[in-house]
């Protein structure tokens, strides 16, 4: 099994929608996937944990809620604090266990992380310690505004420290844009030439597909996932 581990810059930067979009892409195109989300917390105002919701319907509603995310608490908080407003505490081992479960099931697997990079998923790991066991490459999720630029390349520095396999940024503008805020027409080149890493496209508010980026709108995820660094 191969899989691409989706990780964020910050919160709400737009993983959810990337990873969905890149499950949705794999499946038309005939591959096994799954997807998997280690923890998640936050319930919305219908009790529900959207995220696993769309990473469900994403893969065409086959597999359970729990296989796509066997973790789940009601606070909005970090994983181990969530969890300890509930007299629980985080499975460690689960975390991984719930990744390689999808082994005999898809041949690629997709991964959400929790807020940023380096987010607790317990008390002693993150999700940049997560990202480094399973071992699979990751594409970093950016926000597509003002600030985005110093957000993405301590990012990008973080995750090489770790010896983990960048295979691109992709830029998301999970909020609607500010007709003032100048930079989203910039960030992608900006950040490709000081980060020496691939911007693998953008995308915008509320739009389906992603923008035109060096001539391409479509990403390969598979040929993404087969890199080793």
């Amino acid at each position: 099994m191969h899989g691409l581990f989706f990780i964020g810059t910050d919160t709400a930067v737009g993983k959810t929608r990337v990873a969905a979009m890149a499950a949705r892409d794999l499946l038309r195109q005939g591959v096994r996937v799954g997807a998997y989300k280690p923890a998640a917390s936050g319930v919305d105002h219908n009790g529900r944990w959207s995220d696993v919701d769309i990473l469900k319907k994403a893969i065409g509603d086959e597999f359970p809620a729990r296989r796509i995310c066997p973790q789940c608490f009601d606070a909005p908080l970090a994983p181990p604090e969530a969890a300890r407003q509930q007299g629980q505490q985080v499975d460690q081992q689960l975390l991984t266990a719930g990744a390689l479960w999808w082994n005999d099931q898809v041949d690629l697997l997709v991964v959400e992380g929790v807020g940023g990079l380096l987010c607790p998923l317990t008390d002693t790991l993150t999700v940049a310690d997560l990202a480094s066991e399973l071992g699979w490459p990751v594409v970093i999720v950016a926000r597509n505004q003002l600030g985005t630029i110093n957000h993405t390349l301590l990012t990008l520095e973080a995750a090489r420290h770790r010896d983990l396999t960048v295979a691109g940024i992709l830029l998301n503008q999970p909020t609607p844009p500010d007709p003032n805020d100048l930079s989203t027409a910039t960030n992608a080149r900006t950040i490709a030439r000081l980060g020496h890493v691939d911007v693998l496209g953008q995308l915008d508010y509320q739009a389906a597909d992603l923008l035109p980026l060096d001539d391409t709108a479509t990403i390969d995820w598979s040929t993404l996932a087969d890199r080793d660094g």
